[in-house]
């Protein structure tokens, strides 16, 4: 897992396909198929991961923001379209 993005707003975090939990007792068991990424909002306290096609079309936005850095609004417009989707309520474990 690694935290792409945290403003007051938004967190975006990516999450590697079989990637092994530290925590995780041997022998080690994939925890999910393919990679993603999750978005947070934190004002509706609802989140939503994207994988498949979905990540594949925010890894090609993530690409192009490394080759052209966006401002901090132009990311904060791009996340305000995934709020939308955002339906899963966070929980803390």
């Amino acid at each position: 897992m690694q935290m792409l993005y945290d403003s007051e707003s938004f967190v975006v975090v990516q999450i590697h396909a079989n990637a092994p939990e530290a925590s995780a007792p041997l022998p080690l068991v994939p925890q999910l198929a393919r990679n993603g990424f999750e978005i947070v909002d934190k004002r509706s306290g609802k989140e939503v991961y994207l994988d498949g096609s979905w990540a594949e079309m925010f890894q090609e936005r993530l690409s192009a923001w490394a080759q052209n850095a966006p401002t901090q609004q132009e990311i904060e417009d791009t996340l305000e379209g995934y709020s939308g989707l955002a339906t899963t309520p966070i929980s803390l474990h």
